[in-house]
């Protein structure tokens, strides 16, 4: 459909009682300069009925001006063309419901100007006043020749017997006329809408040149044009709604991606921790198992040949024993061996060392460590043991009482030549396991 036309002087029903019966500036459609019917507003900021709107970029279409003008409001379009073809594609139309305006609207006072009708009332109600006006229209002579009529519509029907009814009550048509094809119809039986008011003129035509039918077809347009636009700004409010949880959604997918990431790094981390955990209980386990309280310890080194590897690579420099005690309640001590060697027998010899740990029973010994340590090496076929002994050194802080976990390793850096240690006339290492041994005086 085309835009709404200018009203013709004597045509337009219905006047707003408003600053001399002169709506706002703000209330007028920029296209055909009525009242705006479902006002939209343009990002430009200016205002357009929706059917003129909708007319304006069908015939804008239809035209051979540039694709782009198609989405330009009508008020700036032409400024725009003329500055240059770039700048029309920066500005693409784009328009929103102005429910703001179409609310003032609703509410502005308005008054029938149809000749002997008094209603007034707000904007809101115009429609029904206009639908009411609509079954009411036709002039008098047709009205009578219908009346005649034997076939006649429903529609016909009532309007003629409500612009009738009104002409009964205003005293142009006797009641003995008010019968329409032998119903015998009175004015008290005819069904006339609440809200109507019969006085004056009112048998003067509502909208004059028009007939029932064209009024009917009218009526059904409108409603359907209603019907449309209302379920076109429903699927418009949808799409927004779909659009916005489509957001959400990928937004939450995003999150949950990140979510699952995150969490398997934190697993990865927990396993870590859990073999951790699980190595030190064995370590402690094995430790508490291998613990002695009376001052001996045999000490079982297994995979020789790979921990000597890593000793020459220095991958691993030393090895240090569980740790054992001289009695119950006395020293806490280890050992801390070098398989290549330390100091003078890098390279060249087994370096092993006596070390004195932090005990839970330190302020109850006497400080320095005093006592004497033999190193043993034990000759699997019982044949040659290495033996090495040592006194502790007073002065030395090795044997002070430990102020961390453990006092500097102090002993011999050339217990034994790796040559011999090696050597397959001795049985030191046999099956890749060695055996170290220390005892020390504890009376």
């Amino acid at each position: 459909e085309g835009p709404r036309e200018l009203p013709k002087p004597g045509s337009r029903k219905m006047l707003f009682v408003q600053r001399g019966d002169v709506p706002d500036q703000k209330y007028l459609c920029s296209n055909c300069n009525n009242v705006l019917k479902k006002a939209l507003q343009t990002l430009c900021g200016h205002r357009y009925c929706s059917a003129c709107l909708s007319w304006i970029v069908r015939d804008l279409s239809r035209s051979e001006i540039l694709t782009v003008t198609l989405f330009l409001c009508k008020k700036c379009m032409l400024e725009y063309f003329l500055t240059s073809v770039f700048f029309l594609t920066m500005f693409t139309f784009q328009a929103f419901g102005d429910a703001a305006i179409n609310k003032e609207i609703s509410e502005l006072k308005v008054h029938c100007v149809t000749l002997g009708c008094s209603w007034s009332g707000i904007m809101k109600n115009f429609e029904v006043r206009l639908n009411l006006h609509s079954y009411l229209s036709g002039d008098r002579k047709t009205m009578k020749l219908g009346s005649q009529q034997t076939q006649i519509n429903a529609m016909s029907l009532e309007s003629a017997s409500l612009c009738t009814a009104a002409k009964a009550a205003n005293g142009s048509i006797p009641h003995s006329e008010l019968n329409v094809n032998g119903a015998g119809k009175s004015i008290s039986d005819l069904q006339i809408p609440g809200g109507l008011e019969i006085n004056g003129d009112l048998e003067v035509d509502c909208f004059p040149g028009s007939s029932v039918s064209e009024d009917e077809s009218v009526l059904q347009q409108l409603v359907r044009e209603k019907v449309i636009s209302e379920l076109e700004n429903k699927l418009h409010v949808f799409e927004n709604i779909v659009a916005v949880l489509n957001k959400e959604v990928e937004t939450s997918n995003l999150e949950i991606t990140a979510f699952r990431r995150q969490s398997e790094l934190d697993q990865n981390i927990i396993r870590g921790l859990e073999l951790k955990v699980n190595s030190y209980d064995k370590h402690r386990l094995c430790a508490c198992s291998q613990a002695s309280y009376d001052g001996v310890f045999l000490w079982k080194i297994t995979d020789v040949g790979r921990k000597l590897q890593d000793s020459v690579t220095g991958r691993t420099v030393s090895l240090y024993s569980p740790a054992f005690y001289t009695a119950k309640y006395g020293y806490k001590v280890c050992l801390r061996v070098y398989l290549n060697g330390d100091g003078t027998g890098k390279g060249t010899h087994v370096s092993l060392f006596f070390v004195v740990m932090k005990g839970d029973y330190d302020a109850l010994l006497p400080w320095p460590f005093r006592h004497k340590v033999t190193f043993m090496l034990l000759d699997q076929n019982n044949r040659e043991h290495i033996i090495d002994a040592f006194r502790p050194d007073l002065t030395s802080a090795s044997f002070q009482r430990p102020v961390n976990d453990m006092n500097v390793a102090s002993g011999c850096p050339m217990f034994l030549p790796l040559s011999k240690l090696q050597s397959p006339k001795y049985a030191y290492v046999k099956e890749d396991t060695l055996f170290l041994k220390c005892i020390i005086e504890t009376n």
